[in-house]
């Protein structure tokens, strides 16, 4: 079994939800880490949705600062998805990072 540590980016999320990953087939991921960064000059909401759940939902991120979402691990499975939307357009710059298991 491969253990791989990756990162995954999307600059510009805005309104339209936005796929920053998809666990791959036949592996397993674990997130260790996801950070948010209001990149407007205005105070943002964002809405962090993780394998059809909410991780966060309308919390607010001031103009120029930075969120991580993550505290500890969260395992996803294949085809799990982690999706990010914001309530102005490309408003917010995001990293996840994830060891790949397969």
């Amino acid at each position: 079994m491969a253990n791989t540590f990756k990162n995954y980016t999307a600059a510009s999320v805005g309104v339209t939800p936005t796929t920053v990953y998809t666990v791959p087939s036949a592996t397993t991921s674990v997130m260790i880490g996801m950070t948010l960064a209001n990149v407007s000059a205005s105070q943002i909401t964002i809405d962090v949705q993780c394998a059809g759940v909410y991780l966060v939902k309308g919390v607010a991120i001031p103009a120029g600062a930075a969120l991580s979402v993550v505290d500890g691990k969260i395992i996803l499975e294949t085809t799990d998805a982690v999706i990010v939307t914001a309530n102005t357009a490309a408003s917010v710059d995001v990293l996840v990072s994830v060891l790949e298991q397969s």
